[in-house]
């Protein structure tokens, strides 16, 4: 049989790049596709000199060319586009988007939810993050942004921090910056921006800083088109509490408490906190919960009921805001958080990684209402 160079052209043009997700065809990256007998010629251009995925994306290629009946030999050569070419690229991602503009707002069909905790130590980051590999696991596309700015954690938690600390930094395309991917999720952090060797080191801004940040997240990166985006947000109602209501007073609300009353008493003011900007709490998470022992009894170390106490608290005559889940003390989420394992992937049938998951389905099956808000596209 003989291959004929529209057949490995299909073949080539369907690999998928990695960090931008789409296939290489659509995105203009294979360059010239030729067959001479049984072998293919490929040319392909790379986004930028240095991809990080210039590897994996060579093989795959030099793979589905290979794929072809009748084709015995793939010659690749690799490019890099040119100056223009890349500014078609940005410019077709952003769909006509101008530059520095929030994608997520009130009329994306992206759901933003923040996830909040009255104070810190309620194990609100490693929810955050295996509730984000959860619903990715279920066929979501999902971004996380970790606005804990001051404690960030949500690389670590996912397995982006190499054994000397490091972690890897985002791909820059012109002004695009392109977020890494653990568990098929999206990931943006502060840490990822930190000079190497600084990982470790504090940051210390004040609110100005803080808020550009969040908005540079929000806005220069690109996370495609999402089905939700979570945000991983500071403990308390400080600078980026504020900034977040502001940027996106659409957004959802999880609220994460212990069962103690001096962490649900706390975690009422976050509730209100983003309630005040026009944000919705959809929902109470009790973390730390009773664990079960193997002889049957329970063991509740930080008591019970605070779960509920916020839900109650903020729930009213117009709306009920429910206790989404309480999730037991787990000594598995707690290794697996410290390996960069979510439990929901090493551990799903943990009692932990069970009620995360049951929280991913529900909200999976709560699609952002359409009224009100204009859609992209035009009746003719």
């Amino acid at each position: 049989m003989t291959a004929t160079a529209a057949a490995v052209r299909a073949a080539v043009g369907a690999v998928v790049d990695p960090e931008l997700r789409r296939p290489i065809e659509e995105l203009g990256m294979v360059r010239d596709v030729q067959v001479a007998g049984e072998t293919a010629q490929v040319g392909i251009l790379l986004t930028i000199v240095g991809c990080p995925a210039a590897d994996r994306i060579a093989r795959e290629v030099t793979d589905a060319a290979a794929s072809v009946a009748g084709i015995a030999a793939v010659e690749l050569e690799v490019g890099v586009m040119s100056p223009a070419e890349r500014q078609a690229l940005t410019e077709k991602l952003r769909g006509g988007r101008a530059t520095r503009t929030m994608p997520f707002g009130p009329d994306s069909l992206t759901r933003v939810v923040a996830v909040t905790s009255g104070k810190g130590g309620v194990g609100k980051s490693t929810l955050t993050a295996n509730l984000a590999v959860a619903l990715a696991r279920r066929g979501l596309a999902v971004g996380l942004v970790d606005a804990d700015v001051y404690g960030f954690s949500i690389p670590g938690l996912l397995g982006l921090v190499d054994a000397a600390g490091r972690t890897p930094k985002p791909t820059r395309i012109d002004d695009l910056i392109l977020p890494p991917v653990a568990y098929d999720v999206k990931t943006v952090s502060i840490g990822m921006f930190l000079r190497e060797g600084e990982e470790r080191s504090a940051v210390a801004w004040r609110g100005p800083m803080l808020h550009r940040t969040v908005q540079q997240f929000l806005t220069d990166v690109f996370f495609g088109d999402l089905d939700i985006l979570l945000l991983d947000m500071p403990p308390g109602t400080g600078d980026v509490a504020i900034s977040v209501g502001q940027l996106l007073p659409h957004a959802e609300v999880l609220v994460v408490t212990t069962p103690q009353a001096a962490a649900s008493d706390v975690a009422i003011r976050s509730g209100l906190v983003a309630r005040q900007t026009g944000q919705r709490v959809v929902g109470v998470i009790e973390n730390m919960a009773a664990l079960t022992l193997s002889d049957g009894t329970t063991l509740d170390i930080f008591g019970s009921g605070g779960g509920q106490a916020v839900a109650d608290a903020l729930s009213s005559d117009d709306e009920t805001v429910p206790l989404l889940a309480s999730i037991p003390l787990s000594p598995a989420l707690r290794t697996d958080a410290d390996a960069g394992v979510p439990v929901v992937v090493a551990h799903p049938d943990d009692p932990a990684a069970q009620a995360i998951t049951a929280v991913a389905a529900r909200l999976a099956v709560r699609p952002r209402g359409l009224a009100g808000r204009s859609l992209p596209f035009n009746p003719r």
